[in-house]
C-alpha cells in the first residue's frame, strides 16, 4: 500500500502490493538458494574435485577444449560469458571440493555447452540482451511521464519496453532449466558424483532454478501493475 505523487496530488496505490509480492517471491528464493547451498557446501565430493576441476572435466567430456576457467571474487557469482569463451568461478565455487560447488560449477559448464551447440533460448536470450536492457532502464521513467502528462502513447511505450525485459527473463527460465539438466547428465555419465551426491546437487540445482522462477513472477507482477495503472489513468 503506498500513497504516490505524480505531479497531481498523491493517491492510494493499492497496486503496490504486487510489487511487495513480487519481492517476497524473490526474497523467499533467494533465502532458499543460500541456505541450500550452504547445506550441501559441507558435503564433500568423494571424487575429491574441486569446482574448477570438475568444471574441466565436464567441458572435456562435452569435448569443449576453448573455454578457460577463472575465479571471480564474491558468492554464487559464477557465470559463463559466451563472448570472450571464459567460465567464471566464484571464490565460493572455484576451489572447493564439495557437492554444491561441483553441481555449481557443472551447471555453468551447461551454458558452455549450449553455446557450443548454438542452442536456440540461448541465441534468443543473446540477441534480446541489448532490448531487454534498454526496457529495463527506459521502462519507469517514460511511463511516469506518460503518468504525469496522461500522454497514452507514453504509457503504452513504457508498458511495452517493461515487457522486453519480462521476455527477456522468460526466455532465460529455460536455458537455466535446461543447463542444469546438462550438467547433471554429464556429472552422472561421467562418475564425477556418484548417484548419492547427485540427490543434493540436484537440489542445489532445483534451488537455484527457483530463483529464476521468482525473478519472472516478480517482474510480471510489476509488468500487470504498469497495466493496471495506465487503465487507471484513463478512467480518470
Amino acid at each position: 500500500m503506498l500513497l504516490v505523487h505524480y505531479g497531481f496530488g498523491y493517491w492510494f496505490d493499492p497496486t503496490y502490493m504486487l510489487v511487495l509480492i513480487g519481492l517476497l517471491l524473490s526474497l523467499g528464493a533467494s533465502a532458499l538458494v543460500k541456505s541450500t547451498f550452504a547445506k550441501y557446501s559441507k558435503v564433500r565430493s568423494m571424487s575429491g574435485l574441486t569446482g574448477a576441476e570438475a568444471a574441466r572435466r565436464v567441458l572435456n567430456a562435452s569435448g569443449i577444449y576453448d573455454v578457460r576457467i577463472e575465479r571471480v571474487a564474491g558468492n554464487l557469482t559464477d557465470h559463463y560469458d559466451p563472448r570472450s569463451k571464459v567460465l567464471r568461478l566464484s571464490s565460493s565455487t572455484y576451489g572447493s571440493n564439495s557437492v554444491a560447488a561441483v553441481c555449481v560449477a557443472a551447471h555453468e559448464c551447461g551454458h558452455a555447452v549450449q553455446d557450443a551447440k548454438h542452442y536456440g533460448p540461448l541465441v534468443l536470450r543473446s540477441t534480446l540482451v541489448p532490448a531487454a536492457n534498454l526496457g529495463s532502464t527506459a521502462a519507469w521513467p517514460i511511463f511516469i511521464l506518460g503518468l504525469i502528462f496522461s500522454m497514452r502513447p507514453l504509457l503504452t511505450l513504457g508498458i511495452l519496453l517493461f515487457g522486453l525485459a519480462v521476455l527477456f527473463q522468460l526466455v532465460t527460465l529455460p536455458v537455466e532449466i535446461n543447463a542444469s539438466t546438462r550438467a547433471v547428465r554429464i556429472l552422472e555419465n561421467t562418475g564425477i558424483l556418484t548417484s548419492g551426491e547427485l540427490t543434493g546437487g540436484k537440489a542445489v540445482l532445483r534451488a537455484a532454478a527457483l530463483t529464476y522462477v521468482a525473478s519472472l513472477a516478480a517482474s510480471i507482477l510489476q509488468l500487470l501493475r504498469l497495466i493496471i495503472l495506465a487503465g487507471g489513468r484513463d478512467r480518470d
